[in-house]
């Protein structure tokens, strides 16, 4: 890797941690990484690798995309600089320590005297899913691949014993060497495992759910691709198991066929009795504590309500987390004040907004947090 780009991305780095967020060197090394299964030039693709490998969380996600507008245009600048003085030289470049001002300082709204262009992906990650057309759909999926891509490769800070090149794990090398008479005769290594999330989805498709649904289901068939392990449930009257529906094939043609094919799509929804038949049907073999549990619902409920307490206590109790995506969440006037919405919140680790592509970026550190 280009050692003007490490010495860069440790600024980067170390503005993070100056504006708050809590960036260590191991993920300071996971961004380095990121950065060598990412098109280096394509900013969209190194703004999503960043926030996957700095775990950016929600509350931090404007600080970050205001830090993250300034570095890249700092880099860009570095990198026409470098140009003129070395026609050959590639990658991004850093800028002479005196003249480079604190990425605090640089306002996120422009670049220079010039205006920020945003990228039609960067503009698309913005729009609202009720907004979007069949052509959006299509151009999202290539989005949404990208992310698929790098949760999979996600370095975990847990290492793990390896027969490659790898760090020296010096306790099981001397445990090696007692067995071995006293003698080292080689290294034992260990390297950082890849993080591949365990997941269970329960998406709601009642008519409220309609201009949302097919969007957010075309993001959990990315993230199947990129999962250990993905159980995928649809819940309106009653609750339908998709995985065995799923099969390879455009994002678009498998919507179509399950909206043909799942009973009560756009119709009405009984949140708590479709997640009391998950808790009885599927939870002891589905779920376990390795399993990050997502809700996706407007939680606006025609049903009896009052199964729904017992369902999530089961299911939080035993699941390892348990996220909730509401595409009315993403209304800054938002309360959870439905009745199932209301009932639900308690055995929610995380309330998360899911009405654009934005919101479900913010989604994906969390499955490996």
């Amino acid at each position: 890797m280009n050692a003007d780009l490490v010495v860069h991305l440790a600024r980067f780095g170390r503005a993070l941690r100056e504006a708050g967020v809590r960036v260590g060197a191991s993920d300071q090394a996971d961004a380095l990484e990121a950065l060598v299964r990412v098109d280096i030039a394509d900013r969209v693709e190194v703004h999503d690798a960043l926030a996957a490998a700095f775990k950016i969380e929600p509350q931090h996600s404007e600080l970050y995309e205001r830090l993250f507008l300034a570095w890249w245009a700092q880099a860009a600048a570095d990198d026409r600089q470098a140009s003129r003085r070395e026609p050959s030289a590639r990658g991004l470049r850093e800028r002479p320590a005196a003249a480079a001002p604190g990425f605090s300082e640089l306002a996120p709204e422009r670049v220079g005297d010039g205006q920020i262009s945003y990228s039609s992906d960067a503009v698309l990650r913005k729009r609202a899913f009720e907004e979007c057309s069949d052509a959006d759909l299509r151009a999202m999926e290539r989005l949404m691949a990208r992310w698929a891509r790098l949760l999979a490769t996600r370095l975990s800070r847990r290492r793990v014993p390896t027969r490659r090149r790898g760090t020296p794990d010096l306790r099981r090398s001397f445990r090696r060497a007692v067995a071995q008479g006293g003698e080292f005769r080689d290294l034992a290594r260990r390297e950082r495992a890849r993080e591949r999330p365990k997941l269970v989805v329960l998406c709601d498709t009642s008519g409220s759910m309609d201009p949302h649904a097919r969007f957010l289901l075309s993001f959990v068939l990315a993230l199947r691709r990129a999962a250990a392990s993905c159980e995928i449930f649809a819940f309106n009257t009653s609750l339908v198991r998709l995985t065995p529906l799923l099969r390879p094939g455009r994002v678009e043609e498998t919507l179509r066929r399950l909206q043909a094919e799942v009973p009560g799509w756009s119709s009405g929804t009984r949140i708590g009795e479709c997640l009391a038949a998950f808790r009885d049907r599927h939870l002891a073999r589905r779920v376990d504590a390795a399993t990050t549990v997502i809700v996706i619902s407007d939680g606006l409920d025609q049903g009896d309500v009052a199964p729904l307490d017992g369902a999530m206590r089961a299911i939080r109790r035993r699941a390892r987390s348990v996220l909730w995506l509401n595409p009315l969440a993403g209304d800054p006037r938002y309360e959870p004040t439905a009745r199932a919405m209301a009932a639900a919140l308690p055995y929610v680790d995380r309330l998360l907004p899911a009405h654009d592509l934005d919101s479900l970026a913010r989604l994906l550190p969390l499955l490996s947090a």
